[in-house]
């Protein structure tokens, strides 16, 4: 192999989205009223679920229901999830962040992390197989998933209880081996000057796309390694197995499922969460220079997200400081919170539906004109058809990432991509809203007048 493949920048499957976390209640002319119900279709992470409950309005509620390619994205958003709900007794808000941080985007974590996160599995893992009719919790809604995803689902979940040194079946993955497989995969002949190709595509590429917040040292040691978010001096050597899929390769027509790290090596997980801020004083400049990083804007970012969540509850303001409860926290001998005990939002449910029901909705008379929002990541792109019609409200907004941060795709791909978006649309029965400006992020369109 010359010159590597392109294509595999991306990945086959998406552990963070390729676009900044968006309240998708806002995204239209109108902000929808009453109870909102929002379709989800290929996220891979729910910055757009938690920056939509940030900014739900006291009486307003919201219903999001997600629809993945996968059943390891759908237990990673269980994760996420669930680490958020944590209530702040049991963790406070500074180590959830750095936490949720570090699971979201680190292909290597700490002890103290993976310990968190074999507590969270096995919560996790008993929700998903005791849940039948009724959801153990009403933002973890498993119950309209088919039995045999759901044992998939438990079966993924299952896996991250291990220890890297439980494994009886199969050696442990070296996460450095299989991002380093991926890293001279996509980049082949290139591999030997990878820290000139790593920089051209941060300056050329992300700078130039207006992502100036990331810094050179943190992308090239994500590039490098996979650590995104390395905020303390610890160490970062036990691998991610949230971040671990098995992707079926064809070999002398033989089927053969090889476990390993096969998502984004290339746009990064700073752009969920890491390059918009809402506090200006965040993109701050001098000398032409940001004087925050995409990991510090990231860490303010989600800490704020979370912090929301614990409003949303209704909880009563502490007297207590952030710093005290982290102490509290860190003295207690923490044990693993049932998903029943996690924080309950008011107004706020998220329902995981089955891979392949986007076609079969339409035939289901309660979601004849039902969804305010329908989200498309922009992997999900072709599955937008003239069925999405009846299942949108009349007033509904159709949200569709584009390519802007598929950094793979050269300028003339990413526009011819934003092209057939809009085709795809217009065949579906929408037109693009011509009153919201675009950013070349997202393109939104409402449904065509009869």
């Amino acid at each position: 192999m010359s010159a590597g493949r392109a294509s595999e920048g991306a990945g086959c499957i998406t552990w963070w989205g390729f676009s900044p976390a968006r309240d998708l209640l806002s995204t239209g002319a109108v902000r929808p009223e009453g109870e909102v119900n929002v379709l989800l279709i290929g996220t891979g992470d729910p910055r757009h679920i938690l920056k939509s409950i940030a900014g739900l309005q006291d009486k307003e509620s919201l219903h999001v229901w997600v629809i993945e390619n996968s059943m390891y994205e759908v237990a990673r958003q269980m994760l996420l999830l669930y680490l958020a709900l944590l209530p702040q007794e049991s963790m406070g808000n500074n180590e959830k962040t750095e936490v949720f941080l570090e699971l979201f985007g680190n292909s290597e974590i700490r002890s103290q992390t993976e310990e968190t996160l074999r507590r969270a599995a096995s919560q996790l893992s008993l929700s998903v197989t005791e849940t039948l009719e009724t959801a153990t919790h009403s933002c973890l809604n498993t119950t309209l998933l088919k039995f045999k995803e759901r044992d998939e689902l438990a079966r993924i979940v299952k896996l991250w209880t291990q220890t890297q040194s439980s494994s009886k079946r199969s050696a442990p993955i070296l996460m450095s081996k299989a991002w380093d497989y991926r890293v001279r995969q996509h980049l082949g002949t290139r591999y030997d000057s990878k820290r000139g190709c790593f920089d051209w595509d941060l300056k050329m590429k992300l700078h130039e796309k207006g992502c100036g917040v990331i810094k050179k040292e943190q992308y090239v040691r994500w590039r490098e390694r996979g650590l995104a978010f390395e905020m303390r001096e610890s160490v970062y050597q036990i691998a991610n197995p949230s971040l671990l899929s098995s992707r079926v390769f064809i070999q002398k027509r033989d089927k053969m499922a090889v476990r390993g790290y096969w998502g984004d090596i290339v746009s990064s997980p700073y752009l969920s969460f890491g390059i918009e801020s809402d506090d200006k004083s965040q993109l701050k400049t001098q000398n032409g220079q940001h004087i925050k990083t995409a990991q510090d804007i990231s860490f303010t970012n989600v800490q704020a997200l979370l912090q929301t969540l614990s409003s949303r509850r209704g909880c009563p303001p502490t007297s207590q400081s952030n710093g005290e409860i982290e102490d509290l926290a860190t003295e207690t001998d923490r044990k693993s919170v049932p998903v029943n005990d996690l924080m309950h939002l008011d107004g706020v449910s998220v329902t995981f539906l089955p891979m392949d029901s986007l076609c079969k909705l339409p035939e289901k008379q309660k979601y004849s004109d039902f969804f305010n929002v329908i989200y498309f990541s922009a992997s999900c792109v072709h599955q937008i058809g003239p069925t999405m019609r009846q299942i949108a409200a009349p007033d509904a907004v159709l949200v569709v990432e584009l390519a802007k941060y598929i950094l793979d795709l050269n300028k003339e791909q990413e526009a011819g991509f934003a092209g057939n978006v809009t085709s795809i649309a217009l065949e579906a029965g929408f037109e693009p809203w011509h009153e919201g400006k675009s950013d070349g992020i997202h393109a939104v369109f409402i449904p065509q007048k009869k």
